[in-house]
């Protein structure tokens, strides 16, 4: 997991994987753990990442990376100040009364979310203050299924949620963002959980 989630219980892999140089046996666990640290809000860490070109297979050649301004761009289109335009939350794509309008938060899509990650044991770690269904928390767990060998319950997971209302939010993304890193992230994802 990429830190934002503790796991209660640890479960064997067989040896003939072998641990990658990012820490994990599998490709597809890499993509999306990487993928949820670029939802997460901009740390120094992600902008020297993108400088660096250790994400160009995710978002492009971007070159230089401003922390500011991606944190600015983040908060503008995830927290507001008056209403997102583009909520990283699964609950308001699919639990909205109105096909047109967002829904609430924290509505049956999250509590939904909630019982798969009691499921297997994981919960977000007690410093991440987000909600259960942002979508990095979504590709973290699904890092964790992917990680874990679970392919039949990965793919349910990205039938019943992430692939239920991504489209939507990514679509949302790419319309609204003024960054190229969020564009190209929102092409990546939707590329990524649509393969």
């Amino acid at each position: 997991m990429t830190g934002q989630t503790d796991t209660s219980t640890t479960r064997e892999r067989s040896p003939e994987h072998d641990i990658g140089s990012d820490g994990f046996r599998s490709d597809a666990a890499a993509t999306y753990a990487v993928l949820a640290e670029c939802w997460r809000e901009p740390t120094e860490q992600l902008t020297e990442a993108i400088e660096a070109g250790e994400l160009a297979p995710v978002v492009g050649d971007l070159g230089s990376a401003d922390r500011h301004r991606l944190r600015t761009e983040y908060t503008r289109l995830f927290i507001g100040p008056a209403g997102p335009p583009c909520p990283p939350y699964e609950s308001v794509y699919r639990d909205g009364e109105d096909p047109d309008a967002l829904g609430p938060v924290k509505g049956p899509a999250t509590m939904a979310v909630v019982r798969w990650y009691r499921e297997f044991g994981v919960q977000p770690a007690a410093a991440y203050s987000d909600l259960p269904d942002h979508i990095a928390t979504e590709l973290e767990f699904a890092a964790y299924l992917a990680e874990a060998g679970f392919d039949d319950q990965l793919d349910q997971f990205f039938e019943e949620h992430l692939a239920a209302w991504t489209d939507e939010f990514l679509r949302q993304v790419e319309t609204e963002t003024r960054e190229p890193f969020y564009a190209s992230l929102a092409t990546t994802t939707r590329e990524v959980i649509h393969q």
